[in-house]
């Protein structure tokens, strides 16, 4: 079995942006990415330093593995399903993909992200990114002045419907589902003028090939048309069962806590970064955070040689 430094699951932003770090470091270092994820399905990142016409997940992922291929980091498609901690602080972890394929290393980062939850709409995804947004902060300032609707769920799709009214006065939620929301955010809805529908979706109206979001049609007939579009249906799934079945510390709705200044878990020589930590959902951030996570794994890597040279000694005295 080849030996590496590090293992990095996850070859998104947050881990590309550690690779790159460590790659830089000199380290063996190996990226195991199960292909997808959730930048994958961003056809364009707008508030992003030096992109100020966007740039998509995947032209994001493809730059930055070429970047970290020439520092001599490793790649392979893999699903990491398995994950052992081989015994004491500093003996290693050993992973285990779908392929059947085993990895160890003494250093670990998991940067295995999030994914939202949506349901399966012809058109939806073609147009996220472009057209339709995820994330309030990131892309609020996409939909000013335009119509928009919400495509939610519950109190998630109005909680979402409630926080953009500042961006527009042309809000309408649909709450595919029908779930319950609560009598204040309903109140909510109302004072801000808010349209809201209780109706299932049956298709997104797109433009072909475009990722132009033009409206919905419901399961009752009905188009509602308009420029944008917002999804929140609330439960997105966090891909931290790694980190669980290695002992580190959850919290309640299954982020990874880490110490913020290193980004280390609750179990020694593991890292996690990006959106499956206490996250933000800002690509910023997880870059900075998989940087950060790199620093701090230099130092327990340089820390783990110096120990083995000093035990060399020793043996050899």
């Amino acid at each position: 079995m080849e030996q590496y430094d590090s293992l990095i699951v996850g070859g998104g932003i947050a881990g590309l942006q550690a690779a790159i770090q460590l790659g830089r470091y000199e380290h063996r270092v190996l990226v195991l990415d199960a292909g997808y994820g959730r930048s994958t399905l961003c056809k364009s990142y707008h508030n992003l330093l030096g992109w100020p016409d966007g740039v998509s997940g995947d032209e994001l992922r493809r730059l930055g593995k070429l970047q970290a291929e020439k520092l001599g980091v490793s790649f392979v498609i893999d699903e990491v399903v398995q994950a052992v901690n081989k015994g004491k602080p500093g003996d290693g972890f050993e992973l285990w993909g779908k392929s059947g394929k085993s990895y160890e290393a003494p250093t670990v980062l998991l940067a295995t992200g999030l994914m939202d939850r949506m349901p399966e709409l012809s058109k939806l995804k073609a147009c996220l990114g472009l057209t339709v947004y995820v994330c309030p902060d990131c892309d609020g300032y996409e939909i000013r002045n335009r119509q928009t609707i919400v495509m939610g769920s519950g109190d998630a799709g109005a909680g979402m419907a409630v926080k953009l009214s500042d961006r527009t006065d042309k809000l309408i939620y649909v709450n595919h589902g029908h779930r319950v929301i609560s009598k204040e955010l309903l109140e909510q809805l109302r004072q801000k003028r808010i349209t809201y529908v209780l109706e299932d979706i049956q298709e997104v109206i797109a433009e072909e090939g475009q990722g132009a979001f033009r409206g919905v049609l419901l399961t009752n007939g009905e188009r509602i048309e308009a420029e944008r579009g917002f999804i929140a249906f609330g439960g997105n799934e966090v891909k931290s069962d790694l980190a669980r079945q290695l002992g580190a510390e959850r919290m309640e709705n299954r982020h990874i806590m880490t110490d913020p200044r290193s980004k280390m878990t609750s179990v020694p020589f593991l890292w996690a970064a990006g959106d499956v930590g206490v996250h933000a959902e800002q690509v910023t951030i997880a870059m900075g955070e998989g940087a950060q996570a790199a620093i701090w794994m230099n130092k327990a890597l340089t820390m783990l040689k110096e120990e083995a040279n000093v035990n060399r000694v020793i043996v050899r005295s």
